[in-house]
C-alpha cells in the first residue's frame, strides 16, 4: 500500500499539488486521471520520489519516503518497477538483454539465473521466444510495450508505476496491456499505480481512480460509481465523448 497525506508541491511559487491526500491500495489497479495540467504526472513523479515535496507524507507500507535515508531510498528503489511511456527500451540491446538489465544493476545473481528470470517474465507477458534475440527496432510498438512490461517485473517489485502505458497503441492493441498490467498485478499482489487519460483503460480495469482536478484530489472511488457521480469537473473529463455521454446514459437507466 502506498499512502498520500496532506502533499503539496510548487515549481517557482506555482502551485501545482494543493493538500492531496490518497490511499493506493495493493493487489488492485490504481489509476490517477485528470486532464492535461492537472497534476496528475507530477503527482506520481512525487510519490516516485522524482520530485521532492514541500509538505506532507509518501508512506511505503507505512516508510515515509521524504524521511528515508539514501540507503533506505536504495532498497526501495530495487522494490520499484516502472513502465515508462515510450518504453523506453535500449537500442543497443536485445530483447532478452534488455529485460536482465536491471538484474544486472541491480541483483547478485549468476548469468544463468538472470536468464532464467528474463526468460520467464518475457514469457508471461505471452512474448514468443523468436522474439527474445531481436532488437526493440524490429518488433511492434505493442511488442515494445510488453517487453518493457517484462523489465519492470524482472526484479519482482512490490510497487509497480505505468506512465500513459497505452500511449501510441491502436485500441484492441491497448485492451492486451490493460489486461496484462491488471493480470500481473492481481498475481504477484503489486500496489500498482497506472497515470492515464485513456478513458477505455478507465472503464475497463479502473479498480480504485483518483482524479485530479487543479492540482487537488476531486474524487476517488471505482470505474462502476463513476457512471453515478454527482461531480461536474469529473463528468466533463470523463463523459467528454458521446460515445461515453451514451455509456453513462444507458447505465443510468439500467
Amino acid at each position: 500500500m502506498i499512502e498520500v497525506k496532506n502533499v503539496d508541491k510548487s515549481f517557482d511559487g506555482n502551485h501545482v499539488l494543493k493538500d492531496v491526500s490518497a490511499t493506493f491500495e495493493t493487489g488492485i489497479t490504481n489509476m490517477i486521471i485528470g486532464q492535461s495540467g492537472s497534476g496528475k504526472t507530477v503527482l506520481m513523479k512525487s510519490i516516485i520520489g522524482l520530485h521532492r515535496i514541500d509538505h506532507g507524507e509518501i508512506k511505503y507500507d507505512g516508510r515515509n519516503l521524504p524521511d528515508m535515508h539514501m540507503s533506505e531510498i536504495r532498497i526501495l528503489r530495487k522494490e520499484v518497477g516502472m513502465l515508462f511511456q515510450g518504453s523506453a527500451l535500449f537500442d543497443s540491446l536485445s530483447v532478452l538483454e534488455n529485460v536482465m538489465y536491471p538484474l544486472e544493476m541491480f541483483s547478485s545473481s549468476t548469468k544463468e539465473e538472470m536468464t532464467e528470470r528474463a526468460r520467464f517474465c518475457l514469457s508471461h507477458v505471452n512474448l514468443e521466444e523468436k522474439a527474445f534475440h531481436l532488437a526493440p527496432s524490429e518488433i511492434s510498438g505493442g511488442m515494445q510495450k510488453r517487453v518493457a512490461i517484462a523489465r519492470a517485473i524482472a526484479l519482482q517489485p512490490k510497487y509497480l508505476f505505468c506512465d500513459e502505458p497505452n500511449s501510441g497503441l491502436d485500441p484492441k492493441t491497448s485492451l492486451i496491456i490493460d489486461r496484462l498490467i491488471y493480470e500481473i498485478t492481481h498475481e504477484f499482489n503489486i500496489t500498482t499505480i497506472i497515470n492515464s487519460h485513456d478513458m477505455n483503460s478507465v472503464m475497463e480495469i479502473g479498480e480504485n481512480i483518483i482524479f485530479i482536478n487543479n492540482g487537488q484530489k476531486a474524487w476517488q472511488g471505482n470505474k462502476n460509481e463513476i457512471f453515478h457521480v454527482n461531480n461536474q469537473k469529473l463528468n466533463d473529463f470523463v463523459f467528454a465523448s458521446n460515445l461515453y455521454k451514451k455509456v453513462r446514459e444507458s447505465n443510468q437507466q439500467s
